[in-house]
């Protein structure tokens, strides 16, 4: 009887049949009733998240109708609707400022392509730029140079905007990264936030905390030029084309070079690479330095178009690209761009298109919580992105 005890007492056996299927019952069923109350909430979230967003365009279509209806005049009877020019205008301003999300963004998925983590120093490579931008066209305004020979200033700025950035990053590579490389992706993921802020204090360090003013454009390019109907300042046609021909000659290099090949190949599997005569770190290398160089060419077009910079510049438009990233799809070198203009646009349009009809207060604060509501909708219904991640061998796995 005392053995029968003890027998009882323990977990059931494989002989227990009847013990191990109620053992067994009792430890599946609680994990299931949390997926399911998990599931029923993000069900919950998609269907208000989308609600309030049909909600707010149709306010808009009815308030663009008779800004005098019933919806508007109690949820905001200031509403006036907006012109069509007006919203032109907001739509180039989403454009050109997603084009610069796009760039930085680039950089964040090369990265994640060849070595499976997101750089978060990434942004500050970006404010490494702008910041050069900023002391280069300082000391062209101060000898003249900035207003007689504007263009030539802007090659010359853009180049070493691009070579401090590019050198940046790879320096970044080879004494904090490389010696990582084999390390499980929690250590260099938390090695970056710690070179974010190293570079972040560096430049607060060299340059103090106070805003650096970029000097002030020609007439000739801040002028409104009509195109196709749309009035845009020149500079921002000058962001736009600028981006455009920086993603076009990304996708050459990547596409169409043997530098480009070796670089998918790594991302593909680095072992096998390595076996195929590439060389791995040179590849590395060359991906931090073609990140850095799309970050450079961004942080001078961010100081064109905002004419100011400080030591964290770099700080929300680095996360702002790494969510266009993951909403255009992390990997995917054309989805960060796209993820980028997508971004770009919301933060101009939502807030006037959705949360002001719907009478939400001081809508042209809340930009941010548009990007990242945008990013939560998009890993709610498609986590993958938008055109999919493109991942490695040992990720798919």
């Amino acid at each position: 009887m005392c053995g029968g005890g003890r027998i009882s007492s323990r977990l059931p056996t494989a002989d227990d049949s009847n013990g191990a299927h109620v053992t067994t019952h009792a430890v599946s069923t609680k994990p299931a009733k949390r997926v399911v109350a998990v599931d029923r909430f993000l069900t919950f979230i998609r269907i208000f998240l989308v609600t309030m967003i049909v909600i707010g365009l149709l306010a808009f279509i009815w308030q663009q109708i008779d800004a005098d209806n019933v919806f508007a005049r109690w949820r905001n009877p200031g509403a006036r609707g907006l012109t069509g020019d007006q919203f032109k205008g907001l739509l180039i301003s989403g454009l050109s400022q997603g084009s610069m999300y796009g760039l930085i963004a680039l950089g964040y998925s090369m990265v994640y392509g060849v070595l499976g983590f997101i750089n978060f120093a990434h942004g500050e490579v970006f404010m490494v730029g702008a910041m050069t931008g900023f002391i280069a066209s300082d000391k062209f305004a101060a000898n003249g140079l900035w207003e007689s020979n504007f263009l030539l200033c802007l090659a010359l700025i853009m180049l070493m905007a691009i070579f401090f950035s590019t050198f940046t990053a790879i320096l970044m590579e080879r004494v904090a990264y490389r010696a990582l490389r084999n390390s499980p992706r929690l250590i260099p993921l938390i090695t970056s936030i710690g070179v974010s802020f190293f570079i972040q204090n560096l430049v607060l360090g060299l340059f103090g905390p106070a805003t650096k003013s970029y000097p002030r454009l020609p007439e000739w390019l801040a002028d409104q030029r009509s195109i196709l109907t749309f009035e845009i300042a020149g500079t921002r046609i000058l962001v736009l084309v600028v981006a455009a021909a920086s993603m076009t000659g990304l996708w050459y290099i990547v596409e169409r070079t043997k530098t480009g090949k070796a670089m998918r190949a790594v991302a593909e599997d680095k072992e096998i690479a390595s076996l195929m005569g590439i060389d791995v770190n040179r590849t590395i290398v060359t991906t931090f330095a073609v990140g850095g160089a799309m970050a450079g060419v961004g942080g001078i077009l961010w100081g064109l178009m905002f004419r100011s910079v400080t030591h964290m510049t770099g700080f929300l438009p680095g996360v702002k690209a790494f969510t266009a990233a993951v909403v255009g799809g992390i990997g995917n070198l054309g989805g960060a761009m796209a993820g980028g203009i997508s971004l770009g646009s919301a933060e101009s349009l939502a807030p006037l298109l959705i949360l002001e009809p719907l009478g939400v207060p001081g809508v042209s604060q809340l930009k941010d919580a548009v990007a990242f509501t945008v990013l939560v909708l998009v890993l709610l219904f498609k986590p993958t992105g938008l055109f999919g991640e493109r991942l490695s061998a040992e990720d798919r796995a």
